[in-house]
């Protein structure tokens, strides 16, 4: 795929993750959005991990300036969209790499909240770190990855006939 394809289809793609930070929910402290999880593991087959890092930046950083996410969407995004890309370059196995995602959402990208929390939203935001930030964050990923590998397979059984 040629890098003007490639940069195309992660702009939709971090397009599809803004818009779908609508469609998120509330649990404990946090904003659960699973479609950014979802687009990461899309992101991670079809385009590689520079290409998803990137595209989760650019939706995180345009879900803080439209009001629709919080700075903790930036370790929430940034952390699966990186394992998941290099555990599927490496693996080419859906499940490994969304297994990646949640890893890399749920429990780095959780724990990487805490610091953020404390700096810039106060120590009592970071005293709640693992209830606040890591259980939210592994059931958002899990939802939105589990979701993209049932449509990444689906869609493999359609290609191959």
């Amino acid at each position: 795929m040629s890098r003007t394809k490639k940069l195309t289809l992660a702009a939709v793609l971090t397009a599809v993750a803004v818009v779908g930070s609508v469609l998120s929910f509330p649990v404990l402290g946090s904003r659960c959005a699973p479609v950014q999880h979802m687009v990461n593991v899309f992101c991670a087959v079809l385009l590689g991990w520079r290409y998803g890092l990137s595209a989760a930046f650019a939706a995180s950083l345009l879900r803080n300036l439209l009001g629709l996410g919080s700075l903790l969407a930036f370790p929430g995004s940034m952390f699966g969209a990186l394992l998941s890309g290099v555990v599927y370059a490496r693996t080419k196995n859906i499940l490994a790499t969304i297994c990646a995602e949640a890893l890399g959402t749920g429990l780095i990208g959780g724990l990487a909240a805490y610091p953020i929390a404390i700096l810039f939203m106060g120590k009592e935001a970071g005293d709640m770190a693992f209830y606040v930030y890591v259980v939210p964050f592994l059931i958002s990923t899990v939802c939105g990855a589990a979701l993209a590998g049932l449509i990444v397979k689906r869609f493999k059984k359609f290609l191959e006939g």
